[in-house]
């Protein structure tokens, strides 16, 4: 189905609900919009005063008969990791995916702007890719790289396609970490320097090795490890000491003001300033590389002022490094404007790091980088991956690709995408504790703050809060920070402007509630 026809469809139904619901007597506190005997689907219960009309979805999903969901809590709790990171204080257990839309075991529609972790791109259980999925299994699932097989060469002529010269040599790995491992071995081996910098507030992995990398707090451990990494300010126009009203690539900016001509920023300057510091006090004299996310994700979606990658890339490259950038979050035509993030700051890599939306959930990733580095790291090293690149995954992702192209999803990340962001940038004029919106395409942020004057981070317990009340109004959307006190708005890119719409209200709603609780 199109999403031109998608978007038809529900603005048909959605206006005839609200007909229908404007001629219903609100009596009672739990609302069931959709009411379609045996192919209801129920939505979270809902508040008289919260109550939003949720989009329709032309799926039904199969009935739950799986494992009760305290046997699911208890096998939870004593046979997987003690680590807590379901959200919410009941976690939900979800059972089945169409598209933005997930459903949970008692039958809960929820609207999806977390992807997964932004990993599902194109929409959950999309069927042009289930389908190929499908047509593989039975074909041939895995191999390993000593044997050829097509699907794998047919993927590597598309994406390449998809980069700029030189960045035309594939390694396919199966996740982001895996990814950012191979590409730290690539800097050193091309470089023979150890030294790698990274951003404060970057994740690029929870391996050993990508672990030095990751300066986000939760993820740093009390034993050693990352020897040779070097973390460096991140320019953070919000939260940093630096700031104005012209630093990001984004139809929204700070409500920080500044001097700058629209064609020049100083803050960028101070951050190169600090960058510069950092080359010339914490590494050695020849560095291997330098790694940065285009935009932050764990972070909660932090951008950096423009032309700021492209300077500190020069820097990198004057002291015989190599430049990484990781695009496992902001590739693949999230940001609307361009297909990779580095495109979005005019800069080009020497590596680039890709994983998640590449197979729409299905665990795969890659290393692109330059023939140059590529034989470097094969002086080195005899690089093996049992199951990267299997048919299976590069099936799947040569289909993710088609549907990216087929259905525009590029285009509708940055029409829906600049909607949605002009769209919640609102809420930071009409509540004092959002600080700030930010992001590019369908990739949002939303700080959440005790005020604007001192921008301190609104407490967890209270941002747990709207989180919950989100979820218990059919939206799901994903946190991030270092105190946890970003908002990720991160949907599927198949994604419309009602659900956006739908999205906002109940976002907005949970704000309301927020503040009357505060009151009380």
């Amino acid at each position: 189905m199109s999403l031109a026809w998608r978007n038809f469809q529900k603005a048909f139904y959605l206006e005839t609900s609200l007909r229908i619901l404007q001629m219903r007597p609100s009596l009672s506190c739990e609302w069931k919009p959709w009411d379609m005997g045996a192919s209801r689907l129920s939505v979270p219960k809902l508040t008289l005063r919260t109550r939003h009309s949720m989009p329709p979805c032309d799926f039904s999903p199969e009935k739950y008969q799986s494992l009760a969901y305290s046997r699911v809590l208890e096998t939870h709790k004593q046979h997987l990791s003690p680590v807590h990171t379901a959200y919410f204080q009941k976690p939900l257990l979800l059972h089945q995916g169409h598209m933005e839309w997930l459903f949970d075991s008692e039958g809960n529609r929820y609207l999806d702007f977390f992807s997964g972790i932004v990993t599902v791109s194109v929409g959950h259980c999309h069927p042009k890719v289930t389908a190929v999925a499908k047509k593989q299994i039975d074909r041939l699932w895995h191999t390993s790289s000593v044997f050829y097989h097509s699907p794998m060469h047919e993927y590597a002529e598309k994406l390449s396609a998809l980069l700029p010269e030189p960045l035309k040599v594939i390694f396919l790995v199966n996740s982001g970490s895996e990814a950012n491992d191979l590409a730290m071995v690539m800097a050193r081996a091309h470089s023979n320097h150890t030294d790698i910098i990274s951003f404060r507030g970057a994740y690029h992995g929870c391996s050993p090795y990508t672990l030095g990398l990751t300066n986000v707090g939760i993820y740093k451990m009390e034993v050693p490890g990352g020897i040779g990494c070097q973390s460096t300010m991140c320019p953070d126009v919000f939260r940093g000491p630096w700031g104005g009203s012209h630093c990001r690539d984004s139809p929204v900016q700070t409500v920080r003001k500044c001097s700058c001509a629209p064609d020049c920023c100083q803050a960028k300057e101070r951050y190169i300033e600090q960058f510069k510091d950092t080359l010339n006090t914490s590494v050695a004299t020849s560095i291997a590389g330098f790694f940065a996310e285009p935009i932050q994700g764990v972070n909660g979606v932090v951008q950096y002022p423009k032309e700021f990658l492209k300077e500190a890339f020069a820097l990198v490259r004057e002291r015989g490094g190599v430049c990484i950038a990781d695009e496992v979050q902001t590739g693949f035509g999230r940001l609307g404007s361009h297909f990779w993030g580095f495109q979005t700051h005019d800069a080009l890599p020497d590596i680039v790091t890709m994983a998640k939306g590449i197979g729409n959930g299905f665990p795969m990733a890659a290393v692109v980088t330059t023939p140059e580095i590529a034989k470097s790291l094969a002086k080195h090293l005899n690089h093996f991956s049992t199951f990267g690149g299997s048919p299976l995954a590069c099936a799947i992702g040569s289909a993710v690709l088609q549907v990216i192209e087929e259905e525009n999803l590029q285009k509708n990340s940055q029409e829906v995408g600049t909607y949605m962001l002009l769209k919640f940038a609102k809420l930071r004029d009409e509540f004092d504790i959002v600080g700030d919106v930010r992001g590019k395409g369908l990739m949002v942020g939303i700080e959440m703050v005790q005020d604007k004057i001192n921008r301190q981070p609104l407490p967890k317990t209270e941002v747990n809060q709207i989180h919950e009340d989100c979820k218990d109004m059919g939206l799901l959307v994903g946190r991030g920070g270092n105190f946890s006190q970003t908002f990720r708005i991160v949907p599927p890119m198949c994604v419309t402007k009602l659900e956006v719409d739908f999205a906002f209200e109940v976002f907005r709603s949970a704000l309301i509630q927020h503040m009357e609780r505060r009151a009380k």
